[in-house]
């Protein structure tokens, strides 16, 4: 099982604590540092904001040499797919090939609201997505792009520099609803389906229904990188765990009692002792996760990432 960080970088993570956990990542043997992309908080904090996500990759591409770098996801209402593919193609160029490019269709209103994105309904997010990543997809591996679309026309579209990455860097899609139109994109583009939360079981669904799709558009089904970014708390030991749980439940407003809180983390998370870490992430394996993004709250804690990289990726990692 290959193993990823990904941050919530709209908490409030400043460039001193993305240097500090890029360093992390290169040092301690995690493949790679993704980040979502929303321009405030998801917890509903006020005084936390973020930096953007493309232009911070970037930033890091420049200062890391191994690490894979990439968005958990952009939302395709932020950027038109010309920008999107310019952004993934840069941080391609100055990373010498270790980009990757999420993408989804958006869902959170208020921060379209607040920053002036147009907000449109489920289907109109869905047909400007199904645009975009083909778009994009052409772009970053056709000479010229000529596209006619509902939302997005481009005539003679001459897109260069190409990336690094041959035929192009991944496009990873994905979700927890895998219906025919995902199913249809995954099939047509993805290069990895990437899905959040979810007991071992209702993953090794999803990922059935992500191969459906791959199947029908003719291509190998074991092709299809499955991955699964879930929440991470590990402690060497089960009070120092939950002195951590405790921590992260202080982070977030709406987390409630720490019973509950507890019991969340507990349902699908890799959480406890590094054995029951271990534990926990072989039953994924085994549900098919060839990809794991450990979603790491608590984000200044370098000492939990340690602990990891000594008593839990050595067990899975590939």
């Amino acid at each position: 099982m290959r193993v990823c960080l990904m941050i919530e970088g709209q908490e409030g993570v400043s460039w001193e604590h993305w240097l500090a956990l890029a360093d992390a990542c290169e040092r301690l043997g995690f493949e790679g540092l993704f980040r979502s992309d929303h321009y405030f908080s998801v917890q509903g904090a006020c005084g936390r904001g973020s930096t953007d996500a493309w232009t911070l990759l970037a930033a890091l591409a420049a200062r890391t040499q191994r690490i894979r770098l990439g968005t958990l996801v952009s939302p395709v209402t932020f950027r038109e797919p010309a920008v999107l593919a310019k952004a993934a193609a840069t941080v391609d160029e100055i990373s010498a090939g270790r980009a990757e490019i999420g993408m989804g269709a958006g869902w959170w209103e208020d921060e379209h609201t607040q920053h002036g994105f147009p907000f449109h309904d489920v289907n109109g997010r869905w047909e400007r997505l199904e645009e975009q990543v083909q778009i994009v997809h052409r772009l970053l591996t056709e000479d010229r792009v000529s596209f006619q679309g509902k939302h997005y026309q481009l005539e003679g579209c001459e897109f260069l520099p190409k990336a690094v990455q041959r035929p192009r860097p991944p496009i990873v899609l994905g979700g927890v609803t895998v219906g025919p139109r995902m199913q249809r994109l995954i099939g047509l583009y993805a290069d990895e389906f990437n899905t959040y939360g979810g007991t071992p079981q209702e993953v090794s669904d999803r990922f059935a229904r992500a191969r459906t799709g791959v199947r029908a558009a003719g291509r190998d089904p074991s092709s299809l990188i499955t991955s699964l970014m879930t929440w991470c708390v590990v402690g060497a030991t089960e009070d120092d765990y939950l002195w951590r749980v405790e921590r992260a439940r202080q982070m977030d407003p709406g987390a409630g009692a720490l019973e509950n809180y507890l019991a969340e983390l507990e349902t699908d998370c890799i959480v406890g002792t590094p054995g029951r870490a271990v534990a926990r992430l072989r039953e994924y394996e085994a549900a098919g996760v060839r990809r794991i993004f450990l979603n790491h709250v608590l984000f200044t804690d370098i000492e939990m990432l340690e602990l990891l990289a000594r008593d839990v990726l050595p067990m899975v990692a590939t």
